[in-house]
């Protein structure tokens, strides 16, 4: 064996142990960003004024960027952790993301806990995590009915006079606050919550109105709160029912809180397929190959690649171009790329899923002769594509300690929007 391949054999082992070291490092700076943002808004060190979500995108890579602008009207090509809302700005030490970060242009929001509305208190521990996320999961096939999420949402139980229909909740149930509003009811106290509906029959001894907290974009404010009770005060006489006002103002500090967790946990892989030089991809060239591999096209402008038995959207193939596809558009232009988009907290088994996207890149770029890269343009090897791989891993534990199982009801209400 010559010096050469000793060398070749030391540095792979030595790159090798750099990222289990540097990914074990990430993950315990991810559990005390947790842990400090779940303290009670008392016991939190920064203010909720001097301490807003992020107002720009910041995009996780393997190494510092290259210098230059970068199109933001696209996905990041490697991982994108959502940062905080438009409008406001952090400084660096105010913001801590979970991985090795670069700040990049964009927007978006996330998640939070709840019991008595006086105080923010923190999470249920492992042990004993909240009602909520103890429900079964749905099998295949089937979904679990929709129930109150209080960890999440600000809610608010109605105590009728006599019992009601759902009827009588028709102003509740066709409002628009800005955020996702959903009504419940249920016979007894004992009895399981149902999901109302303007046609929903029967009648129900107590109801329950809950909004979420937070989402992509942004946390629920203190006006929008006082609105929502508001509303309900404004339900409350036509029942007659009884109602306990929550404190808004600690219903607020509870949203910023649940945000700025989520900013940090809500984390999006691409992988670019990219045609060398100034070659381009036909889109009806694009189309064909994509729905041979299992894609259709939906109405957002995007490819999905949708489960069978679920439903579910695993992950999306769209325009490298900040263009949507359409079929006209790709019945009449090309484009140089497509990238391969895993929102990580939308999907059940994140690493299985990343795995089965990385292999439908690699078919990808072979039948179109073109090369996997990051969104700098830098090719992904075996090594770069297993560092990836780990970051969904840390982000998928992390989401879990926090009782934010990907892929459930409870991580697609806090992720979407």
């Amino acid at each position: 064996m010559t010096s050469l391949q000793l060398g070749l054999i030391a540095a792979g082992i030595v790159l090798v142990v750099g990222v289990v070291i540097f990914n074990a490092w990430q993950e315990r700076r991810i559990r005390r960003r947790i842990d400090a943002a779940f303290r009670k808004p008392d016991e939190a060190a920064p203010d909720s004024a001097t301490a807003p979500r992020a107002a720009r995108r910041v995009e996780p890579t393997l190494a510092p960027p290259e210098t230059g602008e970068r199109d933001d009207s696209r996905p990041a090509a490697v991982a994108v952790a959502k940062g905080p809302s438009p409008g406001n700005s952090v400084a660096d030490d105010e913001y801590e993301p979970p991985i090795e970060i670069v700040a990049t242009i964009a927007t978006e929001a996330p998640v939070a806990a709840y019991e008595e509305p006086a105080a923010m208190p923190p999470v249920p521990p492992p042990a004993a995590p909240p009602a909520a996320s103890a429900a079964p999961r749905a099998s295949p096939g089937e979904r679990a009915k929709p129930q109150p999420d209080p960890d999440i949402e600000c809610m608010i139980t109605l105590q009728p006079a006599q019992p009601v229909t759902a009827g009588v909740l028709a102003v509740g149930l066709h409002a628009r606050l800005g955020k996702p509003l959903r009504w419940f009811g249920r016979r007894d106290r004992g009895a399981p919550w149902q999901l109302l509906k303007p046609d929903t029959s029967g009648e129900f001894s107590e109801v329950a109105g809950c909004m979420l907290l937070a989402d992509r974009t942004g946390a629920a404010s203190r006006p929008l709160l006082d609105a929502f009770v508001r509303l309900v005060g404004e339900i409350a006489p036509a029942l007659p029912a009884a109602f306990v006002a929550p404190d808004t103002e600690s219903e607020a500090a509870r949203a910023e809180s649940l945000d700025r967790i989520c900013a940090d946990l809500d984390v999006q892989i691409g992988l670019t397929v990219l045609k060398p030089g100034p070659a381009t991809i036909p889109g009806t060239r694009l189309r064909g190959v994509a729905e041979a591999a299992g894609f259709r096209l939906a109405d957002n402008g995007r490819f999905e690649w949708v489960h069978e038995e679920t439903g579910a959207v695993l992950y999306t193939l769209q325009n490298f171009r900040a263009e949507p596809f359409t079929a006209e558009t790709l019945r009449l232009s090309s484009t140089p790329g497509a990238v391969f988009v895993l929102d990580v907290p939308r999907v059940s088994d994140p690493v299985r899923v990343f795995d089965q996207m990385k292999l439908a890149a690699r078919r990808m770029t072979q039948t179109l002769d073109a090369a996997l890269v990051d969104d700098n343009r830098r090719p992904l090897d075996d090594a770069a594509l297993a560092a990836i791989r780990q970051q969904v891993q840390v982000t998928a534990n992390a989401l879990k300690a926090m009782h934010i199982e990907p892929g459930t009801p409870r991580a697609l209400a806090l992720f979407g929007g």
